[in-house]
């Protein structure tokens, strides 16, 4: 089975990067090289990694300073640190892995066998559970997408697609994905193998109303298409908060839209994610008209 190297972008995970550290140790098959890049910490989250890291060698800890304030623009300059650290090493898959994920103890042994059973397959990664009040639940559906927490690449694919881009308003791991797809990569989400995330994604120093209208806001960047995110918000509806989540994100998309907030892609790109997403929405209508001409017969 090919080699493979993680890389985790840090800032003041104490709370509960040693989980994760512990999950990465109990690996049926550890990566080559599992680096953490903290990035300008000012909590204990590099005392907890360098303590492990003396004992436990596949474990590289690179300390940067935090040049920005908190966002995936920093997490992208922090994973990219990580790849040029890399480099120095001969490996065929390499992925983000972030510092408050706890996975179960085969979950690499069997996200690899999928890439060794299928060459095309440039993204892949488990179904991410997240601690929501306190239980462990999904929305990570989407069978073609695989949450950035979780994203492993085949390494040509990461090299295709250029990295992560350090995107102002997040969705790097969206943007590597419509990419990948783009040049012909697949992209799965495997259903059987489980993440859990110890907090919300985009929650460390966000409320959750304001998370929603960034989540609006990020996807317009990405080039989303208004008639499918409204689509989206309605699907979404009833994830917490109910239905005000849903009102809040679009409010940033349509806000982004009005103000004529720049799409952060290249232009190719969204073209391809809005063709994309019309497919979805008629493959969508077909199916719910079908299910009402049935129902009517």
């Amino acid at each position: 089975m090919g080699k493979y190297i993680i890389i985790t972008p840090a800032h003041n995970e104490e709370a509960f990067i040693e989980r994760t550290i512990q999950s990465m140790i109990a690996q049926t098959i550890r990566p080559l090289l599992w680096i953490i890049v903290n990035d300008g910490s000012t909590d204990r989250t590099s005392h907890i990694v360098r303590q492990y890291a003396t004992h436990q060698r596949f474990i590289k800890l690179i300390d940067i300073e935090r040049r920005q304030t908190r966002g995936f623009a920093n997490k992208a300059a922090a994973f990219n640190r990580g790849i040029a650290e890399a480099r120095k090493y001969s490996y065929q898959y390499v992925g983000n892995l972030d510092a408050d994920i706890v996975l179960e103890p085969c979950y690499f042994e069997g996200i690899l066998s999928k890439f060794e059973n299928d060459p095309l397959l440039g993204i892949a990664g488990g179904i991410v559970f997240t601690n929501i009040n306190g239980k462990f639940r999904t929305i990570d559906e989407t069978i073609d997408s695989v949450g950035g927490a979780v994203q492993l690449f085949r390494r040509a694919c990461l090299d295709a697609v250029g990295g992560y881009l350090p995107l102002q308003h997040g969705g790097i791991d969206a943007a590597a994905e419509i990419t990948a797809k783009m040049l012909g990569w697949k992209v799965r989400k495997f259903p059987n193998h489980k993440v859990f995330e110890q907090r919300r994604t985009g929650s460390a120093e966000t409320r959750p109303l304001r998370a929603k209208v960034l989540e609006g806001r990020r996807c317009h960047s990405l080039g989303y298409g208004l008639l499918f995110y409204l689509a989206r918000c309605v699907y979404r509806i009833n994830d917490p908060p109910f239905l005000i989540g849903s009102i809040a994100a679009l409010y940033g998309f349509l806000e982004s839209l009005i103000v004529g907030r720049p799409m952060l892609l290249p232009s190719n790109v969204v073209a391809y994610l809005r063709t994309e997403q019309m497919k979805r929405l008629k493959r969508f209508t077909a199916y719910f008209t079908k299910d009402k001409t049935t129902m009517g017969g």
